[in-house]
């Protein structure tokens, strides 16, 4: 266990420590439908509040910038509170913020909470993470992380289905109203089953803003915010791209965005026992991969069956989530909760930064295959971040090592 980490007040046993995951992932499974659902409703917010479905579209955008600026925020805000009540705080907060987004009268009040919504979602993954490895067993810390990740990635399987049937046949609004009962539930099962877990020793705001200064922490969120944006290249564009070039009818795109869904969660569960074993590996292993996956989609996308079998491993991708946690515990010292946060900001930024460069290269007029060379190019370029840490983490043990003679 990272020293610097947050230390059970006892030991727990491996039942208690499964009802804690299980507590941890309701409320990423709750974080996870309420980001995802909204893009399957669009058309009916956008009728409802009396704009076009691209302005519809900016709650989506207002969700992921709360995400980015709320994660280090509030990592640094609460970095001496205690872990379980913040856990609570923050999915109280999210259960709120959906409620009142189910309420919101119009574009500009939707836009504001969903901006207020994201806000807890980075931190919260952040510090369920830190929860979640200071309870694993030892050798399975990135296993532990990966079972917190399932309830985020699990949700593109079974939550954002459910909550896009009761939007479509109750109105959006009772979307969101299931989110935030997920939520309650999730403050509910925290606050029974996850021990009180104390932040380190002399934990403050200031302490935590020093992972700032380390660069590795900063090398491992370039690696997500771009390695990672390969991803989302692709799956931005994944249902006009099925439905212009591989001659999917419309019907049976909802299949294959599940076949992704299924993606992540396999990516997730081996990914995270990868990083146990070799956790350096299993990221530069998997960057690889990734440019490989997405190079494939450029040809497969020209027939269905190869391109939904190409969906899925896109969804598998996923697999560096959990490795990436571990490396940013593993290289930010004594400010585990920023770093552990930033990382979903990067995420987000990978969202983003993946979805435009697609966008541009089909602006461009190379075609809607075009997103798998964005996709690759954007892993190679992660790929090119993970041998300079590799490079930089070698030549600052050398050099430790000839201080220490």
């Amino acid at each position: 266990m990272n020293p610097s980490a947050p230390a059970p007040a006892d030991a727990v046993s491996p039942a208690r420590f499964l009802r804690a995951i299980l507590a941890l992932g309701v409320g990423g499974f709750a974080i996870g439908t309420g980001e995802f659902v909204i893009m399957g409703l669009l058309p009916e917010v956008a009728k409802d509040i009396g704009v076009s479905i691209p302005q519809a579209g900016h709650v989506i955008s207002a969700y992921a910038l709360g995400v980015v600026i709320g994660a280090p925020v509030l990592a640094v805000l609460s970095a001496n509170w205690g872990r379980r009540a913040l856990l609570m705080a923050l999915m109280a907060v999210f259960a709120a913020g959906n409620f009142a987004s189910a309420a919101a009268p119009g574009y500009v009040s939707l836009n504001l909470l969903r901006f207020a919504s994201g806000l807890p979602h980075g931190t919260y993954f952040g510090v369920a993470a830190l929860v979640a490895a200071a309870l694993a067993p030892p050798g399975r810390r990135a296993r532990a992380v990966g079972l917190v990740m399932l309830g985020l990635t699990g949700a593109t399987l079974v939550g954002v289905p459910i909550a896009a049937w009761l939007g479509q046949h109750f109105g959006w609004r009772a979307a969101f109203v299931f989110v935030g009962v997920i939520a309650l539930l999730a403050v509910v099962l925290i606050r029974r089953d996850v021990p009180d877990l104390r932040p380190a020793t002399g934990a403050s705001p200031l302490r935590e803003l020093g992972a700032l200064r380390r660069k590795q922490v900063w090398l491992t969120l370039g690696i997500a915010a771009i390695g990672f944006g390969g991803m989302f290249s692709v799956f931005s564009y994944v249902k006009p791209t099925l439905t212009e070039v591989a001659g999917l009818r419309v019907e049976h795109v909802p299949f294959v965005l599940a076949l992704f869904g299924v993606g992540m969660v396999a990516g997730n569960i081996v990914g995270s026992r990868l990083a146990d074993k070799a956790l350096m590996r299993t990221i530069g292993g998997v960057m690889v991969y990734s440019a490989i996956v997405l190079l494939a989609f450029t040809f497969t996308a020209h027939h269905w069956l190869l391109a939904s079998l190409n969906v899925l491993l896109v969804g598998t991708i996923v697999a560096i989530g959990p490795a990436l946690q571990i490396r940013l515990m593993d290289v930010a010292g004594d400010a585990q909760a920023l770093a552990a946060a930033l990382n979903h900001s990067a995420f987000n930024m990978a969202n983003a930064l993946g979805a435009w460069l697609g966008g541009v290269a089909i602006s461009a007029g190379l075609g809607w295959t075009s997103t798998g060379w964005v996709g690759a190019l954007l892993a190679v370029a992660g790929l090119g971040i993970f041998a300079w840490a590799l490079a930089d983490a070698r030549r600052t043990a050398r050099l430790s090592a000839a201080a220490a003679t």
